[in-house]
């Protein structure tokens, strides 16, 4: 693994000890060693085991739902339907953690009434003595359906006259984009591209599936531990339940596996109902299968790009049409549209632009969160489309790039002014550097080099007005407890806590305990979403160790007669700077502040930036709090007798801001590659009218290890980002172009574009063969 930095663009800051070294998380042993407790692993004396029965049907009336049979089998002690469950009958699905901003207040009911809308939809709920007789009470359960008409095409559901899923016209979201004057840039073009692309459903195939334990203590408190991105879904479920917000504890275990998928609201509401009526411990571990019914995967989208281009490659105008299928029920169809309508011109300047972008309701699985959030399927178009360019053109088409791309104090797609480094040049040329010489080509197989680039917001919608607290404080023998209801879903976020608030107070990381993702007992975090975990938790837990710092050397000052600024703190030491021989054990320090009563513990809020929305004519406005640039480069094989796609090299090169934990960062490239692998040539969830044909990890295909090509990550620091020491979010932005690479690498292979994902051996034989067609 590389890291490069580049030498013109930032200068290092020599005094940082711990960050940006590439240290061993603090979670890292009890993962390796199988010491870390999961939901799925917890226990309690009494624990029943639930299960669910989930609708197999995709539209349809609930006529009737008997489940006297079911109650009957021994060994079951809950059975609950829609009519067993409070006034409210929903559980909000909107944007969840949200503080400050206003909800869209959609819903989904917690179990279907009336009517079922998509095959999957959750119908009754069973608590049972073991996961054994908990299913066999689910086989007894005798529903009477009458089948409805369904819609499972997002441009049916949008047609006159189309059965209403959503609303008054299936229109989940929508927006527009008007900047400049498009039909005079299309008039200053030399040519028109017009092309279309599409992208599949996408399964998040988390390790872990939804896994939690609930129970009523003592204190007539509903206590939830969960696998979960969110512990702020305590509110949730207590709303939909009826129960005051503090009479509901939910604690987030350490997380095998989210991607978005533990995002919104899954088997949490169920757990409480079910520990509610049977006031015992319940547990639920959703078998895979169900588990691919229950979160919502990545949304399908059609994308066409009609770009005018002047002969030198640069943009004059662009149309775009962005089209998603939600599913079902909105979740969060309406922002991942949004994301990706803001995504939709990468990190390119467009000054004449259109932009329509619609997302359907269908009878389809509801499509919610996955990492990358919109931005991916938005990419893979706008890297296609500037492939094509260049191709017409005959330029290369990193030549093509650079004619457009946008740069700092440049304005975006929606006005907002870019204040942050945009490296996008600089990262694209040391990824596509990195390949190396390509291969010689052989009678059956052909190399490919493919990049692309990518504009990713990081940090939540600014009208969310987003906050995180963090609180820090020194004990008496000098060691250092954080505390944040962060939820850490596997990238090390607990981790960074440590290593920031060890590089400010001088302790080694193995000096700093972090409790998280307790929302009864540690301050509120946010979710872990967006890539703002590091931004938004990092700069509340900097704030609060810098006061805790301020406040000892503060008392250490006295102490030695010098000024704050005279002193430094550096492996449990606090000294004096030109005369290191001067100091004082930090647990003597610490000693000081006590006798003169000085807080040795700071509470600290970071609040992001906030704005009021976009103009929805113009869809002009201040919409993300700052973006992170980076490119990723692929080389690939293509058999042309097979169409099989084999990828060779992988490389990832990112502006991360600063890096945090460097080898932290490098696992965030690496397990990227792998994934956007998996949605460039295999992974698909495939529904036919609605049901889920690939519903286990047998049908539904994932790269294995004989598929992982030669990884490389290639990491850029300007230190210009909004995160603690200049660092930018990097979770989901080093997804954004993986797939979009390999597409363009499997272009340059065979001579044609395939502009629909996955890129199977049948679609390229396909195209070879219309290829060979039109000679």
């Amino acid at each position: 693994m590389n890291r490069i930095e580049s030498p013109a663009a930032s200068t290092a800051n020599l005094q940082l000890r711990q960050v940006g070294k590439p240290l061993v998380r603090t979670d890292s042993p009890t993962k390796v060693y199988g010491t870390a407790v999961y939901a799925g692993d917890l226990t309690m004396p009494g624990m029943l085991c639930a299960a669910v029965l989930h609708s197999d049907r995709a539209s349809a009336l609930l006529r009737h739902v008997d489940t006297s049979r079911a109650e009957a089998l021994a060994g079951v002690h809950c059975v609950l339907t829609a009519a067993d469950l409070p006034p409210s009958q929903g559980v909000m699905t909107d944007m969840p953690g949200q503080t400050g901003g206003l909800t869209k207040n959609t819903k989904q009911p917690i179990l279907a009434k009336d009517r079922v809308r998509f095959c999957g939809e959750p119908i009754a709920l069973v608590a049972a003595e073991n996961a054994a007789i908990a299913e066999q009470a689910l086989r007894l359960i005798d529903i009477e359906y009458e089948d409805l008409d369904g819609i499972y095409d997002p441009f049916d559901a949008l047609a006159p006259g189309a059965p209403i899923i959503f609303g008054d016209d299936n229109v989940v979201a929508s927006y527009k984009v008007r900047k400049g004057d498009i039909e005079k840039g299309f008039a200053e073009a030399d040519f028109i591209v017009e092309n279309t692309f599409t992208t599949q459903y996408q399964e998040q195939a988390f390790l872990e599936p939804e896994a939690a334990l609930a129970w009523v203590d003592e204190h007539e408190v509903l206590n939830i531990r969960s696998s979960t991105q969110v512990v702020e879904h305590y509110r949730a479920v207590a709303d939909a339940i009826g129960l005051p917000h503090n009479r509901v504890r939910l604690r987030a275990e350490f997380v095998g596996g989210g991607f978005g998928g533990k995002e919104v609201m899954t088997i949490e509401v169920w757990l409480a109902l079910l520990a509610l009526a049977s006031r015992r411990p319940v547990q639920l571990v959703q078998p895979r299968e169900r588990s691919f019914l229950s979160h919502g995967p990545r949304h399908p989208f059609t994308m066409t790009h009609r770009t005018g281009v002047s002969g030198d490659g640069k943009i004059t105008a662009l149309q775009i049409k962005l089209t998603s299928d939600a599913g079902a029920y909105a979740k969060l169809s309406p922002y991942i549209l949004l994301y990706a309508t803001v995504g939709a011109t990468g990190p390119y300047r467009v000054d004449n632009l259109h932009i329509d972008s619609v997302s359907a309701a269908t009878n389809n699985l509801p499509a919610c969160a996955f990492r990358g959030f919109g931005t991916m399927q938005a990419n893979l178009a706008c890297e296609g489309q500037m492939e094509e360019i260049a191709k017409l053109l005959g330029m290369d088409s990193m030549e093509v790039r650079r004619r457009n791309f946008i740069h700092t104090g440049d304005a975006n797609v929606t006005g907002q002014i870019i204040r942050s480094a945009v490296w996008s040049d600089q990262c694209a040329t040391q990824a596509l550097a990195a390949l190396g010489e390509r291969p010689t080509d052989t009678q059956t197989t052909r190399i490919g080099h493919g990049v692309a680039c990518y504009q990713q917001s990081y940090g939540r919608i600014r009208w969310m007005k987003d906050s995180s607290e963090a609180w820090v404080g020194v004990e008496m023998d000098g060691t250092v407890i954080v505390r944040s209801a962060v939820t850490d879903i596997g990238a090390g976020q607990s981790s960074a806590l440590a290593q920031i608030t060890g590089e400010i107070l001088g302790v080694p990381m193995d000096q700093v305990v972090v409790y998280f993702g307790d929302g009864a007992v540690t301050p509120l975090a946010g979710t872990s979403t967006a890539s703002r975990a590091l931004y938004m938790s990092g700069n509340a837990t900097k704030m609060a160790a810098s006061q805790v710092r301020k406040n000892l050397l503060g008392c250490v000052a006295g102490y030695f007669g010098v000024k704050i600024e005279q002193l430094d703190m550096c492996d449990s030491q606090v000294f004096i700077i030109d005369d290191p021989q001067r100091s004082i054990a930090l647990k003597d320090c610490v000693k000081l502040c006590a006798a003169e009563g000085v807080h040795r513990h700071n509470l600290a809020i970071f609040r992001a930036p906030t704005s009021e929305g976009i103009d929805p004519e113009t869809g002009q406005g201040e919409v993300f709090p700052d973006f992170t640039y980076g490119a990723h480069a692929a080389q690939v094989a293509v058999d042309i007798e097979t169409g099989e796609v084999k990828v060779l090299k992988s490389i990832g090169a990112h502006d991360v801001g600063q890096a945090i934990n460097l080898r932290a960062v490098e696992g965030q490239v690496e397990g990227s590659a792998l994934m956007g692998q998996g949605f460039a040539l295999c992974e698909e969830l495939i529904l036919k009218q609605g049901r889920l044909q690939t519903g286990s990890l047998s049908e539904y295909l994932i790269p294995t290890s004989e598929d992982v090509p030669e990884i490389k990550a290639i990491v850029l620091e300007s230190r210009s980002g909004l995160g603690p020491f200049g660092a930018k979010g990097i979770g989901e932005p080093v997804y954004a172009p993986v797939a979009a690479s390999i597409a363009n690498a499997v272009a340059d292979a065979i001579g044609v574009h395939i502009f629909e994902l996955p890129i199977t051996p049948e679609k390229v034989i396909k195209a070879l063969r219309e290829k060979e067609s039109t000679k």
